[in-house]
């Protein structure tokens, strides 16, 4: 009697390990399959992007830097030349530290 509620007991405890391992194998598994399933943020291309918007700038290259600095902290340029902050609201809001509009 003492022999078989320690088999019943041993296999229970050793039923209990497979199933718990195999739990964390799924888990790993969900978790790889749930990075690979998740869409790659995109980058914004900041040198083309800037250098669209600085194209008519009477200085270009501190354009293009600021521009460029922006873009990489904000990961986005607004259309157009000049103005329509309000389609990146970040780069809208970057001030330098006079508190003047730091992205042009």
């Amino acid at each position: 009697m003492a022999l078989s509620k320690s088999l019943t007991g041993s296999l229970l405890i050793i039923s209990l390990v497979i199933h718990v391992f195999q739990l964390a194998q799924s888990d790993d598994l969900m978790v790889i399959k749930s990075v690979a399933e998740s869409p790659m943020v995109q980058k914004i291309d900041c040198d083309g992007a800037c250098a669209a918007r600085c194209r008519l700038s009477s200085r270009p290259r501190l354009c293009k830097r600021a521009c460029g600095t922006c873009c990489a902290r904000c990961d986005c340029v607004p259309p157009g030349t000049s103005g329509n902050y309000d389609a990146c609201p970040c780069y809208a809001n970057m001030t330098t530290h006079g508190g003047r509009h730091k992205c042009p």
